[in-house]
């Protein structure tokens, strides 16, 4: 089996399709991905360190929205640099190893963001209808329970199915209609009888997508009625508030997988393939810098702490 993978396998090349465009429009497509990276990068690199360096962040809240911060770098690194290098030297061939190890690395990340987004939708629970213990429920070893599992569940489900995709036979040459190794792309890329994965892969998303979402759903459901018997509405407002981010990250998150994986016009698929990978690594740090007066108190201190010590 492992001679056949390396002798068969080294033979095989995917032509990534990405996006056909004028020279104007590379330009252009090249410029926009760049400055969405980059802004992404630096954004959560922000959110990151502030976590780190300001105590007053040293919260489970904000541990989450770290861990969220970090995998969103890791997960837009995982197709965006390989898009800006075929947008600007038109080279659009990629290995079957290359291929396989994006194909693993993409579920890996997008699994682990629904898994932390769950994690995330707990905390505000616990937060909102439990204030007085919120501490001591949310402590940093529940946090790291609460965490690990995120990231390890999404590297087992990420593995499964790339061992799915590996078992595929490919031809030695293979169009790929996006602009990444997407799994729904590959399916279609085999000449092999995919139904049973097809199948496979609608009972893994339910696990994947439905039950953290529901998850959410009964949280925010918790919440909702937590904050109706609120007497103030000026409390009863603040209290939400402090939900809207989250809130906006899930609706973004869950609307464009939907978007991505439950329509089969394959030429709306690179369209909301890169919502998908860009909206939420790019919303997270906007909407968590802008909207959140503890994020915003950080970046305050951090200015006044380098204006009264200035680097020498």
């Amino acid at each position: 089996m492992i001679g056949k993978l390396t002798n068969d396998s080294a033979q095989i090349k995917f032509n990534i399709l990405a996006f056909s465009t004028s020279e104007t429009g590379r330009i252009v497509l090249f410029i926009t991905i760049l400055l969405i990276y980059l802004i992404v990068v630096a954004g959560n690199l922000v959110i990151i360190t502030l976590v780190c360096l300001v105590s007053q962040l040293h919260t489970s809240m904000y541990f989450f929205l770290c861990n969220l911060s970090v995998l969103d770098i890791l997960y837009v690194s995982t197709t965006l640099p390989k898009l800006l290098y075929i947008t600007q030297t038109g080279y659009h061939m990629v290995s079957y190893a290359a291929c396989i190890a994006q194909l693993y690395l993409f579920l890996f990340f997008a699994d682990t963001e629904s898994f932390l987004l769950t994690s995330m939708a707990f905390d505000r629970y616990v937060a909102i209808c439990f204030p007085l213990h919120y501490s001591l429920i949310m402590s940093k070893p529940v946090c790291v329970l609460l965490a690990f599992p995120a990231w390890f569940m999404a590297a087992i489900n990420a593995l499964i199915l790339t061992c799915f995709v590996s078992g595929l036979s490919f031809n030695h040459f293979n169009e790929v209609n996006n602009f990444f190794c997407d799994l729904k792309a590959l399916i279609i890329a085999s000449p092999n009888d995919t139904t049973f994965l097809k199948k496979f892969i609608t009972i893994d998303g339910m696990f994947i997508g439905a039950v953290p979402l529901l998850l959410i759903l009964t949280s925010y459901g918790c919440i909702i009625f937590t904050i109706l018997k609120i007497q103030s509405s000026v409390g009863r407002r603040k209290t939400f508030s402090s939900c809207t981010s989250h809130i906006t990250i899930v609706v973004v998150y869950y609307c464009s997988a939907l978007c991505l994986y439950m329509q089969y016009a394959q030429e709306l698929d690179k369209l909301f393939a890169v919502m998908f990978v860009t909206l939420v690594p790019l919303l997270n740090p906007l909407v968590y810098s802008l909207r959140n007066k503890d994020v915003l108190s950080a970046m305050k201190r951090i200015k006044q702490y380098q204006k009264t010590n200035p680097i020498q």
